[in-house]
């Protein structure tokens, strides 16, 4: 019994996922400049919302168009604590968290007892609604010109240092916790409610499941993990304003890292986070700003050509990769023998 545990643990299947975490830790140092590790910041940060979207949007079948609502929500809430009452960011990410969970609650009450498009259509309506407000109440958000954060230099209980690995660190935990959130979260009685509740509706409430309920669940899982990556956000950059956080062009994104990694999978939105931030940092060099909506061109164009490509996502691609390479790989030590 002993022997076949050895084997096991020491098994491609085994190995490979931590060898592959610990190439993920020693990354950034692979490639030192600051730039560099700014975009491993921002793809381990989509990671994140696009697992959270992916709750909601994948396992729970619910189209959002508004997901900024949640991150602009942690990001403004948290960035006001700071500059008005000094607590520390790593206290107003819970704050951040539970801001954009109390704004998603009315919208599940009102929006999941109908069918059809209208979750979508309040998503976009709200994060419009909460960008118009911050830009109305200019003596409290600074309008249009936006919060920013003081800088302390190197004071880790502000969650502010003097390079980026540290917030690369973070990020990276931040988006290993989700996918172990996002797994849990399937296996749980949620997570088969929710792909109950996917297949047929109106099949799984004779069954006794509160579809409503459920969904609400998840939408209020999702808003609360997207809150949290806000207030990263945030303090990440250092200055938010209301189109940045609330636009409906970061709500696009935040869906098409889903929708093209995979939805409804626990890996799709890790995989859709690097090759949407790939293609937008490659755009942003190449062109260095001078095509002002360039970036809403490549999204379109890289959903039409996932869509008719991989209709699925390029999950299922990977996933065959993935298994090619266990495949192939040798077994360690003892399980050669």
């Amino acid at each position: 019994m002993e022997e076949k545990r050895v084997k096991a643990a020491l098994s491609p299947e085994n190995y490979l996922p931590t060898a592959i975490l610990l190439f993920l830790v020693v990354l950034p140092h692979l490639m030192p400049n600051p730039f560099y590790v700014h975009i491993l910041v921002m793809m381990a940060i989509f990671v994140v919302l696009g697992q959270a979207w992916n709750i909601i949007g994948g396992y729970g079948w619910q189209l959002s168009l508004g997901h900024a609502a949640f991150f602009g929500t942690g990001a403004y809430v948290s960035t006001l604590l700071v500059n008005a009452y000094g607590i520390s960011p790593w206290f107003t990410l819970w704050l951040g968290g539970l801001s954009a969970l109390l704004v998603s609650l009315p919208i599940g009450v009102i929006c999941f007892r109908l069918q059809g498009p209208y979750f979508a259509i309040a998503t976009i309506g709200l994060a419009e609604a909460l960008r118009l407000l911050v830009l109305h109440f200019r003596e409290i958000t600074n309008g249009a010109q936006g919060l920013t954060v003081p800088y302390k230099g190197n004071a880790p209980w502000l969650l502010q240092f003097d390079s980026k690995f540290p917030y690369y660190y973070i990020a990276l935990v931040m988006a290993v916790a989700t996918v172990l959130i996002t797994q849990r979260m399937e296996r749980s009685r949620l997570g088969h409610y929710l792909v109950a509740i996917g297949q047929n509706q109106d099949a799984a409430e004779a069954l006794g499941i509160d579809s409503s309920r459920a969904k609400a669940k998840a939408l209020a899982l999702s808003a609360f993990i997207t809150g949290v990556a806000g207030v990263f956000y945030a303090q990440y950059t250092y200055v938010i304003h209301p189109d940045s956080v609330f636009g409906l062009g970061l709500s696009v994104q935040i869906a098409l890292v889903a929708i093209v990694g995979g939805v409804g999978t626990i890996l799709g939105p890790a995989i859709g986070a690097v090759i949407m931030e790939s293609f937008i940092q490659s755009t942003q060099i190449i062109f260095a700003g001078q095509y002002p909506g360039l970036e809403l061109m490549v999204y379109g164009g890289l959903l039409v050509t996932v869509i008719l490509w991989r209709p699925r996502g390029v999950f299922p691609w990977f996933a065959r990769l993935y298994g090619w390479i266990v495949d192939h790989l040798p077994a360690l030590g003892a399980a050669k023998a």
